[in-house]
């Protein structure tokens, strides 16, 4: 069957609209306003982000080239050949761009004296000491290994660092790699404040030691990185799936290579690794900077080269002495991470686990903090006799086997497991807490943007409703029964959820503004825009004088402002001090406004493989905030960037309204929960009892 006729003049490819993403995230590690540690950590979630993207969709790209080489993405028009070759070239050019921000940063940091230093300038002291930590600690657990006719090529594992040589035996050329040990830490200080030198430097150094029978003609530390673009299709059908999930991790440690990573140019040696690993030309990148720059994130935070300090807040409106569930039956509770903190949704837990009258609390698990006090609580309230259901997502990719292991700890403590259905991922953020009152059944619902980690809500920009709705807690309570017996197609009253509802809704919520014509106003905030229906829709709704704005933090395939094709659509992008994770829908203006939060992005997967939630904001108050928010970002001049007619983006403006510094030295302004007397509950109770 031929692919539908795409009208590819208003739409990017999305692949190369990632790059454009990561590309921003190393202009924030340009940046002259950003600190010098801060910008050297962009640089290296720059380069993180590089080695997933390579890893999911350069490895998908290179498995579709295989199978299905004629087909053709519906937002860029090219084959999966074509858009290798657009990625390759325009990764090429990043490369380039990193190593001369990388030697600029060294320059900057060394002043400061943090200094990377080369095994060549090593003196007296400094020599002594690294000879000595190289025979104590080092040698003792390198495995060096030559390649020839006895001595097959080694897996060379993904993303490990190898110290690497072409070697000569006489008139024969060989190979010789020896890998970084793990458990031996990537950057080893050395006596003084701030100098280091990085592991990978010892190793190369030593190469002539460590393959002494040979002469070294050209060294380099090299890098393999492998596909992890593994198929979970009807893979779950046949075992448990924890079983299957280990399996399958086991399974992508051996996929194939997608790139190889040089730092020193080594014409010889490249040559001869990209023929052992069966890898293009194209697929391979030489760089002056070190390949595994995550050693970065541990510079010390010295004032001046860093952010000021922040900490995110118990809220004001809240009160410490108070039950949250009471004041959350007062009114519907907003907390904005990374500007509050996530202590009260804690709290919420912790006393629901403890209080006689709950009854349940069923929950949903996509990624948690390494030391999470959310299994803690939930294991608590397991042991303390409440029915405790949590829905762990097996699939979260690169958190799989921490998920395997929560997963076995909260079965330990006497919670009942489930997995997200074997052909969707569940990556809904819902809790639902059940309390027996005289009346019968409350509930306190809490729906999310973002996952349940303390360590990501200091760093991401998220939003947690909690709140006391009946009907609402009856959606939430419905869901978890649907889930348990696998039904999907379950009616719900105010919750809409994917794959089912959602994207109708969606559809059905732009038509409403297309209805409107100029009158109309659409905004949504997300992470991606890839969904091709939804897109179009969006074209038609632009066509129809609906004023669009859309915020996106990375991919975003509709193109704005082509004449009579997008021109009343605005996309904005912000790449700042924190990430910007949120998701918020919203369609129309004044009284009539409807703002959801939502966990789903607007992408296909989300919209129709994913499990995900969308909850509508009634409270007054907290959507009249929302939309402030989401106009305040719009009015950003200083973090911002626009998307451009011809796929680029530029600065939004010099000025200085940056919405992120704005809540850093704002707190939220939201009405306090009250008490009759004004006083605490607790002093409003004992009067009473008196």
């Amino acid at each position: 069957m031929s692919s539908p006729a795409w009208d590819l003049s208003y739409t990017q490819d999305r692949e190369l609209s990632w790059l454009q993403f990561d590309r921003r995230v190393l202009e924030e590690a340009e940046a002259p306003s950003v600190p010098p540690v801060e910008r050297a950590r962009f640089l290296a979630i720059f380069s993180s982000n590089l080695d997933e993207f390579f890893m999911v969709r350069v490895g998908g790209l290179c498995d579709l080239r295989l199978t299905d080489p004629e087909s053709r993405d519906n937002k860029g028009g090219r084959t999966p050949d074509q858009q290798l070759g657009a990625i390759f070239r325009e990764t090429e050019a990043l490369m380039r761009r990193r190593d001369k921000v990388y030697a600029q940063l060294s320059g900057e940091l060394a002043a400061y004296g943090l200094r990377d230093v080369p095994y060549g300038e090593l003196r007296g002291e400094e020599r002594a000491f690294v000879r000595r930590y190289y025979r104590e600690n080092i040698r003792p657990v390198l495995i060096p290994q030559i390649i020839d006719a006895s001595h097959p090529f080694p897996h060379l594992k993904n993303k490990a660092l190898y110290a690497a040589a072409l070697l000569r035996d006489g008139k024969h050329r060989l190979l010789g790699v020896v890998g970084v040990p793990e458990g031996i830490p990537p950057v080893i200080p050395l006596p003084g404040a701030g100098t280091f030198v990085r592991t990978e430097t010892i190793l190369l150094h030593k190469l002539e030691r460590i393959f002494k029978l040979y002469t070294v003609e050209e060294r380099a530390a090299v890098r393999v990185t492998r596909s992890a673009d593994i198929l979970y299709d009807g893979y779950f059908d046949r075992e448990d799936q924890r079983t299957g999930m280990r399996r399958l991790l086991r399974k992508r440690e051996r996929l194939a290579p997608v790139r190889l990573e040089l730092q020193g140019r080594a014409p010889g040696l490249r040559a001869a690794l990209l023929e052992r690993l069966r890898l293009e030309q194209a697929q391979s990148f030489v760089s002056d900077c070190p390949l595994d720059l995550g050693y970065l994130h541990a510079l010390p935070a010295e004032p001046g080269l860093c952010y000021p300090p922040h900490s995110p807040a118990w809220p004001e409106y809240l009160r410490r002495d108070v039950p949250m569930w009471r004041q959350i039956r007062q009114r519907d509770v907003l907390l904005f991470y990374p500007y509050h903190s996530m202590d009260p949704f804690l709290t919420l837990l912790k006393e629901a686990a403890a209080d006689p009258k709950v009854v349940s609390i069923q929950m949903t698990v996509y990624r948690l903090a390494e030391k999470s006090a959310v299994i803690k609580h939930l294991c608590a309230a397991a042991e303390n006799g409440k029915a405790v259901t949590v829905l762990v997502e097996l699939r979260a990719r690169f958190d799989e086997q921490r998920n395997i292991t929560w997963a076995g700890e909260l079965e330990e403590a006497g919670c009942r497991i489930l997995y997200g259905p074997p052909e969707y991922k569940c990556h809904a953020k819902l809790c639902v807490v059940t309390r027996q009152e005289r009346s019968g059944f409350s509930y306190i619902t809490q729906v999310g943007t973002g996952n349940y980690n303390e360590r990501t809500a200091g760093r991401y920009t998220d939003f947690c409703l909690m709140s006391a709705d009946k009907t609402l807690g009856e959606d939430a309570a419905a869901f978890f029964r649907n889930l348990l017996v696998g039904d999907l197609r379950g009616s719900y009253q105010k919750l809409l959820v994917a794959p089912v509802s959602l994207k109708p809704t969606l559809l059905r919520l732009i038509d409403g503004e297309i209805a409107r014509g100029p009158r109309g106003r659409i905004i949504l905030k997300t992470n991606a825009v890839t969904e091709r229906e939804l897109i179009d829709k969006l074209a038609q709704a632009s066509q129809a004088g609906v004023r669009v704005d859309l915020i996106v933090r990375g991919i975003c395939c509709l193109v704005p402002g082509i004449p009579g094709k997008t021109d009343n659509i605005t996309v904005t992008s912000i790449v700042g001090r924190f990430l910007e994770h949120s998701r918020i829908y919203s369609f129309g203006q004044g009284e009539l406004r409807q703002v959801y939060l939502s966990s789903a992005d607007i992408m296909t997967r989300n919209q129709e493989r994913r499990v995900e939630t969308a909850c509508p904001v009634e409270s007054r108050e907290l959507r009249d905030f929302l939309c402030g928010y989401l106009e305040r970002i719009l009015a950003d001049d200083a973090q911002a960037r626009r998307l451009l007619p011809d796929g680029s983006y530029t600065p939004a403006g010099g000025g200085q309204a940056s919405v992120q510094s704005y809540y850093l030295e704002h707190p939220i302004r939201l009405a306090p929960t009250r008490t009759p007397s004004g006083s605490s509950w607790l002093e409003h109770l004992l009067r009473r009892k008196t």
